[in-house]
């Protein structure tokens, strides 16, 4: 049985495609500002990809930020949910995710079946996420390639005291112009992510093994320092960026099961 997964989040949009709960293969696109024509693109790519007939796919689940953009999608699902389901079928130990994206960030607490136990999630400030990373970037004018490989490499950090993305930006231009190193600031940035992050991922009673996904999983300075923080090893997937829409085919493939037996 062919389901597939989208998860069209503010930065970025991903689409599974599972046969027999296996995965056949993904796509991973920029959302753009358009998403609902993003969600059909990615979708229609990843059927001509897999040489996948529309009528062959059985089900489809839609989740993240953008979920209702996806109309042809025969049920839309939380991302919350999803990224419990995708990171248990990658990693059946874990017990806490810790979810960065483009504009939210959240903490999932897994119990022994790793049914979503518990979750804290803040979609009302970017501090932190890949966009405040991204203006960080620009403000340093270095890759983000460049701040991670420096946040993971410097030991000193300038401490940075606002995490608003822009009384942040403000903050980073008056340390260059005094002539800071940028190195120490970029260091002093990913603490601050990793101070924010350990604050809203004990409100859940974080316990380990520890998981993290999202765009900003593949930032290595930010997940050192989170590592740092937890005093523990993170598990990362392969490809971070895929688990909600690996988790929405999950679902998708659990809801086609149901339907198809109901109809029996």
């Amino acid at each position: 049985m062919i389901v597939a997964g989208i998860d069209i989040g503010s930065l970025s949009t991903e689409a599974v495609i599972l046969k027999d709960s296996e995965i056949v293969d993904y796509n991973i696109t920029t959302t753009g500002a358009n998403s609902k024509n993003t969600a059909k693109k990615v979708y229609d790519d990843i059927l001509d990809k897999t040489s996948t007939s529309p009528s062959e796919v059985k089900y489809i689940v839609a989740t993240g930020y953008g979920r209702i953009s996806a109309p042809f999608a025969n049920k839309q699902v939380t991302e919350i949910t999803c990224h419990a389901l995708g990171i248990n079928y990658l990693n059946p130990r874990i017990k806490t995710v810790i979810d960065i994206g483009g504009q939210d960030s959240k903490a999932i607490k897994l119990d022994e079946q790793g049914n979503v136990e518990d979750f804290v999630m803040n979609d009302k400030c970017a501090a932190g996420t890949g966009r405040f990373l991204e203006v960080m970037a620009e403000a340093l004018e270095v890759s983000i390639d460049d701040f991670s490989h420096t946040a993971e490499r410097v030991k000193k950090s300038i401490p940075i005291s606002n995490m608003c993305a822009v009384f942040a930006e403000s903050e980073v231009v008056s340390l260059i112009a005094e002539g800071n190193d940028k190195g120490e600031i970029i260091r002093g940035l990913a603490e601050a992510i990793g101070d924010r992050t350990e604050g809203f991922a004990h409100r859940i009673n974080l316990e380990k093994p520890i998981a993290m996904t999202g765009g900003v999983a593949k930032n290595k300075g930010i997940v050192k320092v989170l590592e740092e923080r937890f005093n523990s090893s993170i598990f990362i997937p392969e490809e971070p960026q895929l688990v909600g829409a690996l988790g929405a085919a999950i679902k998708a493939n659990k809801l086609a099961k149901k339907t198809l037996n109901q109809e029996w």
